[in-house]
């Protein structure tokens, strides 16, 4: 398959992700020996695994990790906690996952107050705010976007891999429609071949979430 992007210039916007439930030390260790093999922009690993990381592998590999994560339903103070600890452990980048029951509830105001708080927490650091567009409504989609944009956060998020569905074409569309200038996308959910990877990147997605870059690589 030709590409205006080549294989490796893909895996520069990757998040190389592990976070499932029962993931050993030993597939964290893979995981971040592939993310430096195939130079990936950060591995997201569950909180746990942080400061092993950090402690193994320094500066080697951006670390990434997980909030709120996967139902975002914490309250917003436990959440500022573990944001605490994740960066005093050596992480990077947070993705958090927006209070579900909130934006349903529409409480709008209340989810991008929750963004504040942690992107004031994050600092410098970069917010990645997942929004679980699979639970949503389109107006609950559009007013998320806002939310995000006025919280400060630095990306909006599509999925958690972990609910009903993933990252899809439309939801992409519809965040670069509403979201604001200084707000970047990540796709995750979902995204097991190159054709994938690349048709999110075309989009304007400037990092994408999967947990199959090994086979990414190799179709």
């Amino acid at each position: 398959m030709e590409r205006n992007m080549t294989i490796r210039e893909m895996m520069a916007h990757v998040d190389h992700t592990q976070l499932k439930a029962f993931a050993t030390w030993e597939d964290i260790a893979r995981l971040c020996e592939e993310a430096i093999e195939y130079g990936t922009a950060s591995v997201c690993v569950p909180p746990a695994y942080i400061g092993r990381i950090h402690d193994t592998y320094g500066d080697r590999v951006n670390i990434c990790t997980v909030v709120g994560f996967p139902l975002g339903y914490s309250v917003t103070e436990a959440k500022i906690a573990e944001v605490r600890k994740a960066l005093a452990e050596g992480c990077n980048e947070i993705d958090m996952v927006v209070n579900i029951g909130d934006v349903k509830n529409g409480q709008y105001d209340k989810v991008e107050e929750e963004i504040r708080r942690i992107k004031e927490e994050c600092g410098s650091h970069i917010l990645k705010v997942i929004i679980e567009t699979c639970y949503l409504t389109e107006a609950e989609k559009i007013a998320m976007c806002r939310a995000v944009t006025n919280g400060g956060a630095d990306y909006i998020k599509t999925s958690t891999g972990f609910g009903t569905g993933g990252a899809v074409r439309e939801d992409v569309e519809l965040f670069k429609r509403y979201i604001g200038s200084d707000v970047k996308i990540k796709a995750a959910g979902g995204i097991s071949t190159a054709k994938d990877l690349e048709m999110f990147l075309e989009l304007g997605c400037d990092r994408v979430g999967t947990s199959r870059c090994k086979e990414i690589l190799e179709s």
